[in-house]
Protein backbone atom coordinates (compact mmCIF):
# COMPACT_ATOMS: atom_id res chain seq x y z
CA UNK A 1 0.00 0.00 0.00
CA UNK A 2 1.47 3.34 -1.09
CA UNK A 3 1.89 6.03 1.53
CA UNK A 4 0.14 9.34 1.22
CA UNK A 5 2.67 11.97 -0.03
CA UNK A 6 0.84 14.68 1.89
CA UNK A 7 0.98 12.67 5.10
CA UNK A 8 4.69 12.01 4.56
CA UNK A 9 5.35 15.71 4.04
CA UNK A 10 3.50 16.58 7.25
CA UNK A 11 5.49 13.97 9.18
CA UNK A 12 8.78 15.25 7.78
CA UNK A 13 7.80 18.85 8.55
CA UNK A 14 6.92 17.82 12.09
CA UNK A 15 10.32 16.20 12.56
CA UNK A 16 12.08 19.25 11.11
CA UNK A 17 10.15 21.62 13.40
CA UNK A 18 11.02 19.58 16.48
CA UNK A 19 14.68 19.37 15.48
CA UNK A 20 14.92 23.08 14.81
CA UNK A 21 13.20 24.02 18.06
CA UNK A 22 15.24 21.66 20.23
CA UNK A 23 18.51 22.31 18.44
CA UNK A 24 18.11 26.08 18.76
CA UNK A 25 17.19 25.73 22.43
CA UNK A 26 20.12 23.45 23.20
CA UNK A 27 22.54 25.75 21.41
CA UNK A 28 21.27 28.67 23.46
CA UNK A 29 21.63 26.64 26.65
CA UNK A 30 25.20 25.70 25.72
CA UNK A 31 26.13 29.31 24.90
CA UNK A 32 24.66 30.52 28.20
CA UNK A 33 26.46 27.86 30.21
CA UNK A 34 29.77 28.56 28.49
CA UNK A 35 29.37 32.28 29.11
CA UNK A 36 28.66 31.68 32.79
CA UNK A 37 31.58 29.26 33.07
CA UNK A 38 34.01 31.82 31.66
CA UNK A 39 32.67 34.40 34.09
CA UNK A 40 33.10 31.88 36.91
CA UNK A 41 36.75 31.32 35.92
CA UNK A 42 37.42 35.06 36.03
CA UNK A 43 35.80 35.29 39.45
CA UNK A 44 37.87 32.37 40.77
CA UNK A 45 41.03 34.10 39.61
CA UNK A 46 40.04 37.42 41.17
CA UNK A 47 38.91 35.82 44.42
CA UNK A 48 42.22 33.97 44.70
CA UNK A 49 44.16 37.24 44.37
CA UNK A 50 41.87 39.07 46.81
CA UNK A 51 42.14 36.41 49.51
CA UNK A 52 45.90 36.03 49.08
CA UNK A 53 46.36 39.76 49.60
CA UNK A 54 44.63 39.41 52.96
CA UNK A 55 46.88 36.46 53.83
CA UNK A 56 50.08 38.47 53.58
CA UNK A 57 52.75 37.14 55.93
CA UNK A 58 51.19 33.71 56.54
CA UNK A 59 52.59 30.32 55.54
CA UNK A 60 52.57 30.14 51.75
CA UNK A 61 50.93 26.70 51.96
CA UNK A 62 47.79 28.39 53.25
CA UNK A 63 47.50 30.67 50.24
CA UNK A 64 45.11 29.96 47.40
CA UNK A 65 46.19 29.02 43.90
CA UNK A 66 44.08 29.34 40.75
CA UNK A 67 44.72 27.19 37.70
CA UNK A 68 42.99 27.24 34.33
CA UNK A 69 42.77 23.58 33.28
CA UNK A 70 41.50 24.28 29.77
CA UNK A 71 38.36 25.37 27.99
CA UNK A 72 35.97 23.50 30.26
CA UNK A 73 37.81 23.13 33.58
CA UNK A 74 39.31 25.32 36.27
CA UNK A 75 40.58 24.65 39.75
CA UNK A 76 41.30 26.52 42.92
CA UNK A 77 43.66 25.08 45.52
CA UNK A 78 42.89 25.93 49.12
CA UNK A 79 45.49 24.53 51.54
CA UNK A 80 44.90 20.75 51.53
CA UNK A 81 41.82 20.98 49.30
CA UNK A 82 41.21 21.41 45.59
CA UNK A 83 37.93 22.50 44.07
CA UNK A 84 37.55 21.60 40.40
CA UNK A 85 34.86 23.37 38.41
CA UNK A 86 33.98 21.41 35.29
CA UNK A 87 31.51 22.37 32.57
CA UNK A 88 29.91 19.46 30.72
CA UNK A 89 29.74 20.02 26.97
CA UNK A 90 26.30 18.41 26.61
CA UNK A 91 22.84 19.75 27.45
CA UNK A 92 20.69 17.63 29.76
CA UNK A 93 17.04 16.90 30.45
CA UNK A 94 15.82 15.77 33.90
CA UNK A 95 14.30 12.38 34.61
CA UNK A 96 10.54 12.34 34.97
CA UNK A 97 10.67 11.94 38.77
CA UNK A 98 12.75 15.06 39.32
CA UNK A 99 11.16 17.82 41.39
CA UNK A 100 11.85 20.34 38.64
CA UNK A 101 8.80 19.11 36.70
CA UNK A 102 6.53 20.31 39.50
CA UNK A 103 7.51 23.95 39.08
CA UNK A 104 5.09 26.21 37.22
CA UNK A 105 8.00 27.54 35.16
CA UNK A 106 8.69 24.13 33.61
CA UNK A 107 5.04 23.17 33.41
CA UNK A 108 4.51 26.24 31.22
CA UNK A 109 7.31 25.28 28.82
CA UNK A 110 9.10 21.91 29.01
CA UNK A 111 12.04 23.33 27.07
CA UNK A 112 12.82 25.39 30.18
CA UNK A 113 14.04 22.16 31.75
CA UNK A 114 16.85 21.72 29.23
CA UNK A 115 19.98 22.71 31.14
CA UNK A 116 23.73 22.94 30.90
CA UNK A 117 25.72 21.73 33.91
CA UNK A 118 28.76 22.99 35.79
CA UNK A 119 30.00 20.42 38.31
CA UNK A 120 31.99 21.26 41.45
CA UNK A 121 34.27 18.51 42.79
CA UNK A 122 36.29 18.46 46.01
CA UNK A 123 39.62 16.59 46.00
CA UNK A 124 42.61 16.50 48.30
CA UNK A 125 45.62 18.52 47.14
CA UNK A 126 47.95 15.62 47.95
CA UNK A 127 45.98 13.36 45.60
CA UNK A 128 47.34 15.39 42.69
CA UNK A 129 50.66 16.31 44.27
CA UNK A 130 51.61 12.67 44.74
CA UNK A 131 49.73 11.37 41.70
CA UNK A 132 47.48 9.11 43.78
CA UNK A 133 45.31 8.00 40.90
CA UNK A 134 42.99 5.87 43.05
CA UNK A 135 42.08 8.66 45.46
CA UNK A 136 38.48 9.82 45.57
CA UNK A 137 36.91 13.20 44.95
CA UNK A 138 33.36 14.22 45.78
CA UNK A 139 30.74 16.08 43.81
CA UNK A 140 29.63 18.76 46.27
CA UNK A 141 27.46 20.79 43.93
CA UNK A 142 26.29 21.32 40.36
CA UNK A 143 24.92 24.43 38.73
CA UNK A 144 22.13 24.09 36.17
CA UNK A 145 21.58 26.89 33.62
CA UNK A 146 18.86 27.07 30.97
CA UNK A 147 18.05 29.07 27.82
CA UNK A 148 16.72 32.03 29.83
CA UNK A 149 19.85 32.25 32.01
CA UNK A 150 17.76 30.96 34.91
CA UNK A 151 19.53 28.58 37.28
CA UNK A 152 19.43 26.46 40.37
CA UNK A 153 22.02 24.48 42.32
CA UNK A 154 21.92 20.90 43.53
CA UNK A 155 24.37 19.75 46.14
CA UNK A 156 25.26 19.25 49.73
CA UNK A 157 23.25 21.02 52.38
CA UNK A 158 24.82 24.48 52.10
CA UNK A 159 25.03 24.30 48.31
CA UNK A 160 21.42 23.46 47.54
CA UNK A 161 18.90 26.05 46.35
CA UNK A 162 15.11 25.62 46.38
CA UNK A 163 13.69 24.16 43.18
CA UNK A 164 10.64 26.43 43.36
CA UNK A 165 12.94 29.40 42.70
CA UNK A 166 13.78 28.04 39.26
CA UNK A 167 12.38 30.50 36.75
CA UNK A 168 12.60 33.40 39.18
CA UNK A 169 16.37 33.50 39.65
CA UNK A 170 18.72 34.56 36.87
CA UNK A 171 22.39 33.73 37.23
CA UNK A 172 24.29 36.87 38.21
CA UNK A 173 27.81 37.72 39.34
CA UNK A 174 26.48 38.00 42.90
CA UNK A 175 24.93 34.52 42.65
CA UNK A 176 28.15 33.05 41.24
CA UNK A 177 30.20 34.65 44.00
CA UNK A 178 27.92 33.16 46.63
CA UNK A 179 28.18 29.71 45.01
CA UNK A 180 31.99 29.88 44.89
CA UNK A 181 32.33 31.10 48.48
CA UNK A 182 29.87 28.48 49.74
CA UNK A 183 31.81 25.73 47.94
CA UNK A 184 35.08 26.93 49.48
CA UNK A 185 33.64 27.04 53.00
CA UNK A 186 32.06 23.62 52.53
CA UNK A 187 35.32 22.03 51.37
CA UNK A 188 37.24 23.55 54.28
CA UNK A 189 34.71 22.26 56.82
CA UNK A 190 34.43 18.86 55.11
CA UNK A 191 37.24 17.16 57.02
CA UNK A 192 39.18 14.03 56.15
CA UNK A 193 37.96 11.16 58.33
CA UNK A 194 40.05 8.19 59.40
CA UNK A 195 38.70 5.30 57.30
CA UNK A 196 37.10 2.35 59.14
CA UNK A 197 39.64 -0.32 60.10
CA UNK A 198 38.07 -2.95 57.84
CA UNK A 199 38.42 -0.67 54.82
CA UNK A 200 42.22 -0.52 55.07
CA UNK A 201 43.16 -3.72 56.92
CA UNK A 202 44.39 -5.46 53.75
CA UNK A 203 47.14 -4.11 51.47
CA UNK A 204 48.71 -5.60 48.36
CA UNK A 205 52.43 -6.09 47.74
CA UNK A 206 52.14 -3.57 44.91
CA UNK A 207 50.83 -0.97 47.34
CA UNK A 208 53.73 -1.58 49.68
CA UNK A 209 56.30 -1.52 46.89
CA UNK A 210 55.10 1.65 45.26
CA UNK A 211 57.87 4.18 44.72
CA UNK A 212 55.91 7.11 46.13
CA UNK A 213 55.72 6.67 49.88
CA UNK A 214 52.56 8.71 50.30
CA UNK A 215 50.70 6.95 47.50
CA UNK A 216 50.39 3.55 49.12
CA UNK A 217 46.77 3.71 50.21
CA UNK A 218 43.65 4.98 48.51
CA UNK A 219 42.46 8.14 50.25
CA UNK A 220 39.22 10.09 50.25
CA UNK A 221 37.48 12.32 52.75
CA UNK A 222 34.79 9.68 53.30
CA UNK A 223 36.61 6.53 52.23
CA UNK A 224 34.68 3.60 53.65
CA UNK A 225 31.77 5.79 54.70
CA UNK A 226 28.54 6.64 52.93
CA UNK A 227 28.67 10.20 51.59
CA UNK A 228 25.60 11.69 53.27
CA UNK A 229 23.98 15.09 52.83
CA UNK A 230 24.61 15.83 56.50
CA UNK A 231 28.39 15.31 56.35
CA UNK A 232 28.73 18.97 57.27
CA UNK A 233 26.07 20.62 59.37
CA UNK A 234 24.20 23.45 57.66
Amino acid sequence: MDSDPQENKQSINGIINILQLKTNTKQKVYDNTFEVFNQLKEMLHELTNDINEELSGVDRRVKLEYRDRGKFEAEIRIAEDILIFSMHTNVFQFDRDHQIWKTSYVEKDKLNALCGVINIYNFLTDSFKYNRLDDLGYLIGRIFINKDMNYFVEGKRQMAFIYSNFGNASITSEALKKIIETAIVYSLEFDLLVPPYDTVKIASVAQMNTKIENSKMQTGKRLGYKFNSDDVNG
